[in-house]
């Protein structure tokens, strides 16, 4: 799963070939079949990997580190997608491949939609522990808001039209602005 978001950040969805795959990987044409069945199979399974990826790389902590209020969590999980490493940026690049690429693969989209949908609902519930009267409604808009500036801001960073301490600023400031306007609801 990682030679394949690399090959797809490398090339794009539509440059994503079976063979590079394969070699990328270092295993045989045949068996990335075998697991896949077919490209829409190495799609699904990239942007699962993608996503697991991404949750494990903003959610992890140091062993014995003390816990974070939901705050700094909510903080957490936005601001670590914003990390120059080549982990972070592989994952960036990928997803947003596949999220171009949904423009012309219906097959692509609802996978895709589900894992934006799941993405937004774990934002959401971040921001009803920082704002428990939030209304269900205001903390989808909020979270909705919030992971689509996030990947506007990543593709901005990613493409060298705005420097990685200028993206996590903005977002910074987005999480502040989204979070008074719960507080005034």
């Amino acid at each position: 799963m990682e030679a394949a978001a690399r090959v797809i950040a490398r090339r794009g969805v539509r440059g994503l070939r079976v063979e590079e795959l394969a070699a990328e990987a270092g295993v045989s044409t045949a068996l990335i079949y075998y697991h896949f069945k077919d490209r829409t199979g190495i799609l699904r399974s990239t942007l699962e990997f993608i996503s697991d990826r991404a949750e494990r790389y903003t959610t992890q902590r140091e062993p014995g580190a003390p816990p974070l209020d939901a705050r700094a969590e909510l903080e957490q999980t936005l601001l670590l997608e914003f990390q120059d490493v080549p982990e972070v940026r592989e994952n960036s690049t990928a997803w947003g491949e596949l999220r171009a690429s949904a423009v012309f693969e219906p097959d692509l989209r609802e996978d895709l939609a589900r894992s934006t949908l799941i993405w937004v609902q774990e934002i959401a519930e971040l921001l009803g522990r920082v704002r428990p009267m939030g209304g269900a409604a205001a903390l989808a808009g909020s979270a909705e808001r919030l992971t689509a500036l996030l990947e506007g801001l990543s593709v901005r960073w990613l493409s060298g039209s705005l420097p990685l301490s200028h993206a996590r600023e903005l977002m910074a400031g987005a999480i502040d602005g989204e979070l008074e306007m719960l507080a005034r609801r």
